[in-house]
């Protein structure tokens, strides 16, 4: 034989092997039987985030909000499905306003969970390389080599063995379980707002109202003031009746004198 038929002959082996190994391949995965769960792994956790602030300038898509500490962010294209929730309406970029009071609750809930991963597979042991590799004859007549994990055990008529218990014949059945944690990680957020205090309406045209005021003369005050309706005129009864008396008296006592 030829160098070059040695050659071709080498290269149509390889295809052969080639192919057979990729017709082994595929055969192995319809073999292994997968199955997949995921288990919730501990409590949620929630945390709430507040920011607030008042909105300084609105123009199309575009806002400018000043946060309690004094800080200006600018938000650009605002998308209209984006809503504030203001007296339980929904406003849209379109409908907000310079001076409106806005919150923003951003909440976080971080859930653990586990997902496992259980490959099983079952066929006859064909030859093995502890504790590195086995060949294994599925069930439809193929063999397929498979990388023995370390620590791996199989069940061989209901006993669990390793690798360097395995011999040639025997019908095992090997599970691969992967156990991988994640965290799920769900976000909400809530928009309220204040509108403005409007401002004062202007004052309606009031009429003046002029206060005059008349100025009547005082009363002249009457020289002797009238007695009381209650007052009685028996005492002065009584003086003039004292007066004449002595006047009696005098008269008299005046003609006696003149007598003598």
């Amino acid at each position: 034989m030829t160098t070059k038929q040695g050659f071709a002959k080498t290269i149509k082996t390889l295809l052969v092997t080639g192919a057979a190994i990729l017709a082994i391949a595929f055969t192995a995965q319809a073999q292994v039987q997968t199955t997949t769960t995921t288990a919730r792994a501990g409590a949620s956790t929630t945390q709430v985030k507040i920011d607030r602030g008042e909105i300084v300038y609105v123009s199309g898509n575009s806002v400018v909000i000043k946060t309690d500490d004094g800080m200006l962010h600018h938000f650009n294209n605002v998308p209209e499905s984006v809503t504030i929730t203001v007296d339980g309406k929904q406003l849209n970029i379109h409908q907000v306003q310079p001076g409106m009071k806005v919150e923003r609750q951003t909440i976080t809930t971080s859930t653990p969970r586990t997902i496992t991963t259980v490959s099983t597979v079952t066929g006859t042991v064909w030859h093995v390389s502890p504790p590195n590799s086995v060949i294994l004859t599925m069930e439809n007549g193929q063999n397929q080599q498979f990388k023995i994990p370390n620590g791996q055990k199989f069940t061989v008529d209901g006993q669990v063995v390793d690798a360097f218990g395995l011999k040639k014949g025997m019908r095992i059945s090997a599970q691969k379980v992967v156990e991988t944690p994640e965290v799920v990680v769900a976000q909400e957020i809530k928009r309220t707002g204040i509108m403005p205090t409007p401002p004062p309406a202007p004052q309606a045209d009031v009429p003046i109202l002029i206060l005059v005021v008349n100025t009547a003369p005082a009363p002249v005050q009457k020289a002797a003031e009238e007695l009381p309706k209650t007052g009685s005129n028996l005492p002065l009864l009584g003086f003039i009746g004292t007066l004449l008396i002595g006047m009696g008296l005098a008269v008299k006592t005046a003609r006696v004198m003149a007598s003598r």
